[in-house]
């Protein structure tokens, strides 16, 4: 019988899967998320096939101690908790579910730039606290903004960044965006959106959100340099990875007022730790972060589209065929 090493939650493979589609031919081997490689290798050595939670690492020693494997498949848009370089050595493709959890991320954008526009996690603290009053006199004082009166700038225009866009249109907005490579016209069309340069969007847009892959081009692309190049008084959204933005940089820029609200999906390390400076910030900065625990994409609906996508991948690898959302390997 063929092995699969699952290095994810079985609770959830099951539950977003359809149970006819679970691989009945296939002994499926389930890793701890912190079973060390060697234990795993142990189980699972002659496996064909490894299928990994997205922040699960996969090492080189895991890799080159499976001499049979055909396939490494993340269960996310992520990939980079995999040693691609080990796979590519091997041949072996590494894959992902890029595009299934595009409209998920797209909503929970949009979520975060409409709660830091209206100062939503200040106003529901001075609610419980009963200050009402005093809030909604400071909010009228100060004048909260609308979407639609939003320069809002995109960072990168993949999946995730077009359902961006489709959403943020019926808003009003004038939609910008920035990528290493300009976009054909006819995608600029269909997402509404214009091009700018990366400094110049950071200072012209009232709104900034990432929408880009880790890697080593990305790694801390926010930091003071950037994060001094954004309008004063503007808006900073990550749905993306927490390694791309310098966080001291980030409490640095809500504490100068350069940044005046920011809402996050994910921070960097994660799980996060009581000392990450976002989290340190004095009360009256904090309140104009809003966090989300790292599930933009993690909706049901999602989940079904990236089970149904890593079995189709699996299966094509298992019948030696090719898999499709090779992002390296292969």
């Amino acid at each position: 019988m063929e092995k699969i090493l699952m290095l994810t939650e079985p609770e959830r493979v099951m539950k977003f899967s359809d149970p006819a589609d679970i691989l009945p031919a296939c002994e499926l081997i389930w890793g701890g998320s912190d079973e060390e490689d060697d234990a795993l290798l142990s189980r699972a050595r002659d496996a064909l096939c490894i299928q990994a939670d997205a922040m699960r690492p996969v090492s080189a020693r895991l890799i080159s101690g499976m001499p049979d494997l055909r396939l490494i498949q993340s269960e996310g848009v992520g990939y980079d908790c995999i040693d691609t370089a080990a796979a590519a050595s091997r041949g072996v493709p590494v894959c992902n579910t890029a595009g299934t959890n595009a409209g998920a991320v797209a909503e929970a954008a949009v979520l975060l730039m409409l709660a830091a526009l209206r100062r939503l996690t200040e106003g529901d603290a001075a609610v419980r606290a009963a200050r009402q009053a005093q809030a909604r006199h400071l909010f009228i004082q100060s004048g909260l903004r609308e979407l639609g009166e939003c320069r809002v700038g995109l960072v990168g225009l993949g999946a995730i960044g077009a359902q961006t866009a489709v959403r943020l249109r019926p808003f009003g907005c004038e939609l910008y965006y920035y990528s290493r490579t300009r976009r054909a016209l006819e995608t600029e069309q269909a997402a509404g959106v214009s091009y700018l340069p990366f400094e110049e969007l950071l200072s012209v847009c009232d709104i900034v959100s990432l929408h880009l892959p880790a890697n080593e081009r990305t790694y801390r692309m926010m930091n003071r340099e950037t994060f001094e190049k954004m309008k004063p008084g503007s808006i900073f959204i990550n749905t993306a990875r927490g390694s791309l933005v310098d966080q001291e940089a980030l409490a640095e820029a809500i504490i100068s007022g350069r940044v005046a609200g920011a809402g996050l999906d994910t921070l960097d390390p994660e799980p996060v730790r009581p000392d990450n400076p976002l989290l340190r910030l004095p009360e009256e900065f904090g309140r104009k972060l809003t966090f989300m625990p790292h599930v933009a994409g993690t909706t049901a609906a999602t989940f079904r589209k990236q089970q149904r996508l890593c079995r189709d991948n699996i299966k094509a690898a298992l019948a030696g065929e090719r898999p499709v959302n090779i992002v390296a390997g292969g």
